[in-house]
């Protein structure tokens, strides 16, 4: 929950990312390590909302989401969160959203992202090789894929020829940006963007394409609320990339280059600055690696001051994979406590006299800690 450090008179607020994976997506077929019990919607339901509950987070950016407005919505708006969905477009079920608390920030703009919309741009004169030279899933690979990414896979006999890029680019995939003015006193503003990137590992020219137009959007994006409200957002963004540490994806990601008909807006990575990524995110037996992140930009006015703690490959509430009793998703919460430094309002940013530079880490259920004199 968001609070004042009265040491250096900085607001503190927690974000947190998590791939909650979909229900639509739960079938004991699909994880037949998880236990039955804690694959039903009834008790899975129950304990994604304890989870947020404890994660105490002020800003919730959460992927693969489903049941939005049947379930999430109404429970969430009963803990005291607002809330904006995006659902994946085509025939897919689940989406991305934002959950916020109203008395930590207010809600001054939002764009939606359609990564439909790269089709829109393609010069069939110039196609990038990249996408021209890529072949489609082969079928051997299509029967290795298991778990909810054999239902994901399917995507792949969407009508037309794969390596059409108007139909290799349409993967229904979607983000969310919106930009905040927190209730401190210094009314810093920030930009969260929250997005799901394709999945298959084969397609990872789409997945490029897909991160290069999230980087477009979001210097776009900030751009325009820095003229509406004439103060420079702080900026991050969460999701779940599909992407190891060090691939393609990545390494552009966190690169000092540009496309350069964008204005420049760089990245670094939350974890990756701040002691290393975790050794994975996504935990089943098929497959255990880092997919999700935060990503920030400009961070001047804004300091992590701790990071949510992500279990060990040798915690005994990960052996045998996910989802399990102890975690009802396929994927782990990610996230951090930030401290607002000042605005670009401000003439001077304030020193952070008593916070170390190494990064303190927090569990779920653990509130934010608020430092006194």
């Amino acid at each position: 929950m968001a609070s004042t450090c009265k040491s250096t008179g900085g607001f503190k607020f927690r974000l947190v990312s998590y791939n909650i994976l979909a229900q639509v997506y739960v079938k004991s077929s699909y994880f037949p390590h998880s236990p039955s019990s804690c694959l039903k919607w009834k008790a899975r339901s129950q304990a994604i909302l304890m989870e947020f509950k404890n994660l105490s987070a002020d800003f919730l950016c959460i992927q693969e989401l489903d049941e939005y407005n049947s379930f999430y919505k109404s429970n969430m708006e009963s803990l005291g969160y607002s809330s904006l969905y995006i659902q994946r477009t085509g025939q897919k079920r689940d989406g991305c959203g934002i959950f916020y608390r109203s008395s930590s920030a207010e809600l001054i703009l939002m764009e939606e992202i359609h990564y439909n919309d790269l089709v829109n741009g393609i010069d069939y004169e110039n196609v990038p090789t990249e996408i021209e030279s890529n072949n489609t899933l082969d079928v051997d690979r299509r029967e290795e894929a298991s778990g909810k990414d054999s239902t994901k896979a399917n995507s792949h006999g969407d009508q037309g020829d794969p390596n059409d890029p108007c139909v290799r680019l349409k993967r229904d995939c979607v983000g969310l940006l919106m930009a905040f003015k927190l209730r401190d006193p210094s009314n810093h503003l920030i930009v969260v963007a929250n997005t799901h990137i394709y999945w298959d590992p084969n397609w990872a020219d789409v997945k490029l394409a897909q991160v290069k137009y999230l980087r477009r959007r979001v210097s776009q994006f900030k751009e325009i609320v820095s003229n509406k409200f004439c103060s420079t957002p702080s900026v991050i963004i969460a999701g779940d990339f599909n992407s190891t540490p060090g691939d393609e994806v990545y390494q552009y990601l966190v690169s000092a280059n540009s496309d350069s008909e964008a204005p420049a807006i760089q990245l670094c990575s939350l974890y990756a600055t701040n002691g290393g990524e975790p050794p994975f995110t996504n935990c089943t037996p098929d497959f255990t690696g880092t997919l999700d992140y935060i990503f920030l930009s400009d961070p001047g006015y804004l300091k992590p001051v701790s990071l949510l703690e992500v279990p060990g490959p040798q915690s005994a509430d990960i052996i045998g994979g996910l989802p399990n009793h102890y975690h009802p998703s396929d994927h782990l919460p990610i996230g951090a406590d930030f401290v607002v430094l000042g605005s670009s309002n401000s003439l001077i940013i304030p020193e952070l006299q008593d916070v170390e530079d190494r990064l303190s880490k927090f569990e779920i259920g653990e509130q934010m800690k608020v430092q006194n004199n």
